[in-house]
């Protein structure tokens, strides 16, 4: 983790977000998206990332990234260049039936976050590798989506919003 560390003070946070804030402020998978050189987005469900990423791994990589406090989340950042690693259907079942069965194994009581993010990096190690990229070239990545990101609108007040939609236009 120690090289991902100055990935520009990058914050992973819980959920899906509109643009990355000017601390990162984005999930694990749309931290991911941006570092394999894609255009920024959000990020609901794993079937909205490019086809170049592992359904199986983005769906584990999701659910770390929700379940984790702030401190341990951000233990996900070496993880960021490794999820596009999407392989033929039948490693992807392999990664998917790896994952469900640590998981079940388990099932009597919650797996911790440690636990989980070894499950991570043992299900990473089947099939095909995503290409390593440096950290200098995913921070480069992660700061031009950072500086290009376009503020959302100014934050109304949920009354003022309500006017808007009764209050014909001038």
């Amino acid at each position: 983790m120690e090289a991902f560390d100055k990935i520009l003070n990058w914050k992973l946070k819980r959920g899906s977000h509109r643009f990355p804030g000017p601390d990162g402020g984005t999930c694990i998978n749309e931290a991911a998206i941006v570092a394999a050189g894609f255009p920024y987005q959000s990020v609901h469900f794993v079937e909205m990332m490019p086809s170049c990423f592992s359904r199986p791994i983005c769906r584990l990589a999701m659910d770390l990234n929700d379940m984790a406090t702030d401190e341990q989340r951000q233990h996900l950042l070496p993880f960021v260049a490794r999820l596009a690693c999407a392989d033929t259907p039948k490693v992807e079942r392999e990664r998917q039936d790896y994952i469900a069965r640590r998981l079940r194994y388990r099932l009597g009581y919650p797996l911790t976050f440690q636990e989980k993010l070894e499950i991570l990096e043992d299900a990473l190690a089947i099939g095909r590798q995503a290409d390593m990229l440096s950290p200098g070239e995913v921070t480069t990545r992660l700061k031009d989506a950072q500086q290009s990101a376009t503020p959302p609108a100014a934050n109304r007040s949920k009354l003022a919003k309500l006017k808007a939609w009764f209050v014909p236009a001038a």
